[in-house]
């Protein structure tokens, strides 16, 4: 393998090379590309998997095995909702994800929020994640159900009444706010205390035209957002990469994030 200065705390998140592209060519390629641009960590997405079978324990395993074997380690995301439309905890489905990312070995295991309304149900959640090696993280999504920075507010608000205050953290997409028309310096505000995890991107248009893109090398309110974040925890490459030239692209982000 050719020797790359790792840029720690980077990881690249798979869609960033392309969503059909990781469908059609697996993730593995996608994390020898990661490794290639200097990144320390690797997404993987289930959403992108071509076929059920590769969420599988055994083929996690095998993956797992490969991305660690590149000097990586891994996110594993999910689109299942920590919590049902009603409000309710989905156990199950946190159950099932927890499995996967432990197959995998990843580091965390993210969920979106989905419905959560007042209980937290966090004795629950405490113990399915009872001596599982993988830390839970809740990302805020684009819809207005698990999107909402009242209900995030609320999340850990619950979490600290009922006693498990740090039975998971957050994954702050900084880009995901603009659907929900919320300033992501003002989320930042008022839930850096809960970030573990961050998702880099900025957005383009408006209302369902709206895309992802990268950061401007100038942008001011980006920058602030960064600085309002934790600086010890991993940032995550979420915007597309140049399919151009998308090795020199990925190790381009991967060093300014790195600085940023």
């Amino acid at each position: 393998m050719t020797d790359v200065i790792e840029a720690k705390g980077i990881v690249i998140v798979a869609s960033a090379f392309g969503m059909d592209a990781v469908r059609a060519d697996g993730h593995l390629k996608w994390a020898q590309a990661s490794r290639r641009a200097g990144a320390a960590g690797f997404e993987v997405r289930r959403e992108l998997f071509a076929d059920e079978a590769d969420a599988t324990p055994m083929r996690l395993r095998e993956l797992g095995a490969r991305i660690a074997e590149l000097g990586l380690w891994s996110v594993y995301s999910t689109p299942a909702s920590l919590y049902a439309p009603d409000g309710t905890l989905d156990a199950d489905a946190l159950r099932a994800s927890i499995e996967e990312a432990l197959a995998l070995g990843a580091r965390f295991v993210k969920l979106q929020l989905g419905g959560f309304a007042r209980e937290a149900n966090a004795a629950v959640i405490a113990d399915l994640l009872r001596c599982a090696a993988v830390r839970l993280v809740v990302e805020n999504g684009q819809l207005e159900q698990g999107g909402s920075l009242d209900q995030f507010v609320r999340l850990f608000d619950a979490l600290a009444r009922e006693g498990h205050a740090d039975v998971l953290g957050m994954t702050f997409d900084i880009g995901n706010w603009a659907w929900r028309e919320v300033a992501p310096l003002a989320a930042a505000g008022a839930l850096a205390a809960h970030v573990e995890y961050i998702h880099c991107k900025t957005t383009t248009g408006e209302g369902a035209r709206r895309f992802a893109v990268a950061p401007a090398a100038g942008d001011a309110q980006f920058a602030a957002v960064l600085n309002a974040l934790p600086r010890d925890v991993p940032r995550g490459i979420e915007f597309p990469f140049d399919a151009r030239r998308l090795d020199a692209d990925a190790a381009h982000y991967v060093a300014w994030l790195a600085a940023a």
